[in-house]
């Protein structure tokens, strides 16, 4: 089996993993789409498989492939790795794919920063973002996901963690509406107006319903919706409250979005956001630069003070 394999036809096992379907695989590696149904043809020779299957409209892997799938993509990354020796130090001169798993709060405040820079100083890296779902360690370790940016996983030897800073949860309402007006956020308006919360496994309740539980006060969530940026949406409309990260809502307001943010007027515990790697990637240069580029994409008012 292993004689009729090369690394071309283990992109293609990659790409077909990760997208779930032969068109899918071709666009991600520039293919055609008959070029790679034949790869998959060669494929389930070389490897006794069928890798893919029908399963109704879409193709879904085997378990042989799923299993497989950790092994190939580490397989590829040591092989990059080995180029990337002979590619000097200059980052115009890279080619690779990051993917990198990203709190949905944090997208619209890094993403285009890092993008950006990425852009202008090395064009052949690709950075895909993919959403939180299952924040398992496991996809680090397994290379599934290259970082990780969000609220960290504490004390777990072989990660490692780079501090990027602190946020805090805030009210956000309608420019338009009577608390903007009224100017001062008070615990009667979080009783009183009703809340949309964001949460992607549908989550009601979280740190505000503890600090009003100690006051002997509750408030009435009316909605959840799965990502920050559909709550933002709701904001807009009149008399409702849409808790959010403090920095995101600064930058949907310092974006135009007419809406307005007041402190609570509880205390709430602070959220502590880091970038998280593998330490097989500790001294990769690539991964090493990209993470320099993360941290100069917050923005400088919310970075840790230097000591």
């Amino acid at each position: 089996m292993a004689d009729s394999l090369d690394l071309n036809l283990l992109r293609v096992f990659d790409a077909l993993m990760q997208t779930g379907s032969v068109t899918g695989a071709a666009e991600r590696l520039h293919l055609s789409v008959p070029a790679t149904s034949r790869a998959l043809s060669r494929l389930r020779r070389a490897m006794g498989d069928e890798i893919m299957v029908r399963a109704g409209r879409g193709m879904v892997p085997t378990p042989f492939a799923e299993r497989a799938a950790h092994t190939v993509r580490r397989l590829l990354e040591e092989a990059g790795q080995l180029g990337l020796e002979g590619q000097g130090s200059d980052p115009a001169s890279w080619r690779r794919t990051f993917t990198v798993r990203i709190n949905d709060a944090l997208v619209p405040v890094l993403a285009p920063t890092i993008l950006a820079r990425v852009r202008e100083h090395a064009p052949g890296i690709t950075v895909r973002f993919v959403a939180e779902g299952n924040e398992s360690p496991d996809a680090l370790r397994d290379g599934t996901i290259d970082l990780d940016i969000g609220v960290p996983d504490p004390g777990l030897p072989d990660l490692r963690t780079q501090p990027l800073f602190q946020d805090h949860y805030v009210a956000v309402f309608a420019a338009s509406s009577r608390l903007a007006r009224a100017g001062k956020l008070t615990v009667d308006d979080v009783c009183a107006v009703p809340h949309v919360t964001a949460s992607r496994r549908g989550h009601t309740r979280g740190p505000i319903d503890t600090a009003l539980r100690e006051q002997g006060r509750s408030r009435q969530v009316v909605a959840s919706v799965p990502s920050m940026t559909a709550a933002a949406i709701l904001a807009l409309e009149d008399d409702l409250i849409v808790p959010m990260p403090g920095l995101l809502a600064g930058h949907l307001i310092a974006s135009g979005l007419p809406l307005r943010q007041s402190a609570l007027p509880f205390d709430v515990p602070t959220v502590g956001i880091a970038v998280q790697w593998h330490q097989r990637l500790d001294t990769d240069r690539p991964t090493r630069w990209l993470r320099t580029v993360i941290e100069g994409a917050v923005p400088a008012h919310a970075r840790p003070a230097v000591v």
